[in-house]
């Protein structure tokens, strides 16, 4: 309509940056960190996965938003990454070898992502890259900030997003990373209890052991997570005496956990719920692996 004021509307905000400076320990850059709203709608929680993930709905206000990619901070010049409450505190030598690694770490991002600049706002690709780089950053960092807890749950994340991107991208590799992180997870998980168990690295230095950012499962949410990934992960391996301590492993954690069956704050009903159907997956493979094994030995093969 002719002399009408056009009214174009604003686009819905997702995330912010902060005022203050975030300052690089390893090559001194300057950003500031991009950080996800919370409230108005904009993450409309769904349900949870077997692997303790919660999915969100897309909202038709705001899109859909994944608060997983959000997580990390990343410094767009090195891209040395961290969990934010790490980010600075970092030894003299950890500085070193960070830096030394600079090329190394933009020449991964580059063979996965192409050009990717982290100036601009996080993008789900920028999400994957962000893990990426953690779980290689975490690698030099010394016990005392719990790398190998952490590793466990960026690998489990970084699964969970490449395998995101693979369907939305099938043509890329992202499906094969994500399994690479699955059984990088997997591996870590099985550490992190010796770990605990031993006090080799400090539980609280995690502060939320998720595995996903709504929910702190605690240290049941570890033990029960490395039952899942024993399941789905470890069956695939090749030898089956190894396969069956693996698996007889984890039911001895659940059992000890989880054998008396009743509700708290630390156990819902919800987790003892997905323990008991594991705890049954991990009894029926023990069994036919063993009558396997019982059939090779007698020349037979088993029924």
């Amino acid at each position: 309509m002719r002399g009408a004021e056009i009214i174009m509307e604003e686009p819905k905000k997702v995330t912010f940056r902060q005022k203050n400076v975030t300052k690089c320990p390893v090559c001194s850059y300057e950003f500031h960190r991009e950080e996800l709203l919370s409230g108005g709608g904009r993450l409309i929680a769904g349900k949870l996965t077997d692997e303790l993930r919660r999915l969100y709905e897309v909202s038709k206000k705001f899109g859909k938003i994944n608060p997983l990619i959000y997580v990390m901070t990343v410094c767009p010049n090195c891209l040395y990454t961290s969990y934010p409450k790490d980010f600075e505190s970092l030894k003299e030598e950890e500085v070193e070898k960070l830096r030394e690694l600079t090329v190394a770490r933009k020449n991964a991002v580059k063979k996965f992502f192409g050009d990717i600049d982290f100036r601009a706002d996080r993008t789900e690709e920028m999400g994957a890259a962000s893990y990426l780089l953690v779980v290689d950053c975490y690698s030099f960092r010394n016990k005392n900030v719990a790398p190998t807890i952490k590793n466990a749950l960026s690998s489990i994340r970084a699964a969970w997003i490449f395998d995101d991107l693979s369907k939305e991208y099938p043509d890329k590799a992202y499906k094969k990373i994500s399994a690479f992180f699955y059984k990088k997870a997997y591996q870590y998980y099985v550490t992190v209890l010796d770990l605990i168990q031993t006090g080799k690295e400090p539980v609280e230095a995690v502060g939320h052991l998720g595995p996903d950012t709504d929910r702190n499962w605690g240290y049941e949410g570890i033990l029960y997570m490395t039952a899942i990934l024993t399941v789905k992960v470890g069956a695939k391996e090749p030898d089956t005496n190894k396969r069956i301590e693996n698996f007889d492993k984890c039911k001895r954690y659940l059992s000890r956990l989880f054998g008396a069956g009743k509700t708290s704050k630390s156990r819902p009903s919800e987790l003892l719920d997905m323990t008991r159907d594991l705890y049954d997956i991990i009894n029926q493979k023990i069994e036919e692996w063993q009558k396997e094994l019982e059939g090779k030995g007698t020349g037979e093969s088993p029924a």
